[in-house]
């Protein structure tokens, strides 16, 4: 989701994707973009719905003290009836650290970055004191205050592409966003890391590094090249499908894994196909294909 033009604009928003049957909400971390601010527009979502779970997809953490992070992030799973799930990136686009201001940083150490911060997030967000010295932080702190309802915290998403990143989500996340690797010029995604054959390379890496806890780890991807849906059962099919080619990437290499085309019975063999050979259960779609991709929501739910 990007935001709404008033108050009452996004409370709409929020009542329509929980109408559809979507399970989260996400916002996510765009300096320079014109969207909400992610945790305060979601703790407003957290007063307008009652099922909706309330996502960051993701925090960018070069931007974000941790100390500060976790004090924000409880209070919001503590006034949302423990709704939150707490996502958290390495921030690679670097026209984001340019808009925001801070130098750019090399990949390996935005990971180091992260590591850290999920470290810190655990302790702060569990009991007791919190003493920590790094390379990229030092805390000492008797408590962090408010604690979360989900204990000992929220489940924590990762989204990543290097094998750094990967390994690192397979220690530390719940749940795993699985990306192409960013271009060259570090703005935009790799279409030639987004096919079937480099998603399974990336999943071994993970179930490599996780070991026994793979089983417990949710993957997932989001859906980069829109949903096309064909099957002539609504009059605008052709015209959704034609406009989201052209809105976004339309490159057969991402087809079935990154994009979704057919009709919603062939969509959803699709996704119960990639569950099942690649353990893929959980898909995100950008705000202008809820509509679209509603009645796959509402086919599968519970599935």
């Amino acid at each position: 989701m990007l935001g709404a033009s008033s108050r009452q604009a996004w409370i709409t928003k929020v009542k329509r994707v929980e109408e559809l049957g979507y399970g989260t909400l996400a916002l996510g971390d765009h300096p320079g973009m014109p969207i909400f601010s992610p945790l305060i527009a979601l703790m407003q979502a957290a007063e307008v719905s009652s099922t909706l779970r309330l996502g960051t997809k993701v925090l960018n953490v070069t931007l974000r003290p941790p100390v500060l992070l976790a004090k924000e992030l409880a209070t919001l799973d503590l006034l949302s009836n423990g709704r939150l799930e707490i996502g958290l990136g390495a921030g690679v686009l670097s026209q984001e650290d340019e808009a925001a201001g801070p130098p750019s940083d090399a990949p390996g150490v935005r990971v180091e970055k992260l590591a850290e911060t999920i470290h810190l997030l655990k302790g702060l967000l569990g009991d007791g004191p919190v003493s920590f010295s790094g390379r990229h932080a030092t805390v000492n702190l008797r408590e962090s205050l408010p604690k979360p309802v989900q204990r000992p915290h929220p489940p924590l998403l990762l989204s990543c592409s290097g094998k750094r990143m990967l390994a690192l989500a397979a220690r530390e996340a719940d749940s795993i966003i699985l990306n192409p690797r960013v271009s060259a010029d570090t703005n935009g995604m790799d279409m030639q890391d987004a096919t079937e054959e480099a998603t399974a390379r990336k999943i071994a890496v993970i179930r490599e590094a996780a070991g026994e806890r793979f089983a417990q780890i949710e993957l997932g991807v989001v859906l980069a090249g829109g949903v096309g849906r064909t099957d002539g059962k609504h009059q605008q099919e052709a015209a959704i499908s034609s406009v989201l080619d052209s809105r976004r990437v339309n490159d057969p290499r991402i087809q079935g894994i990154y994009r979704l085309a057919g009709s919603v019975d062939q969509i959803c063999e699709q996704v119960l196909a990639n569950r099942e050979r690649l353990g893929i259960s959980s898909l995100t779609v950008f705000e202008p294909d809820l509509e679209a991709f509603a009645p796959i929501v509402a086919r599968l739910s519970g599935q």
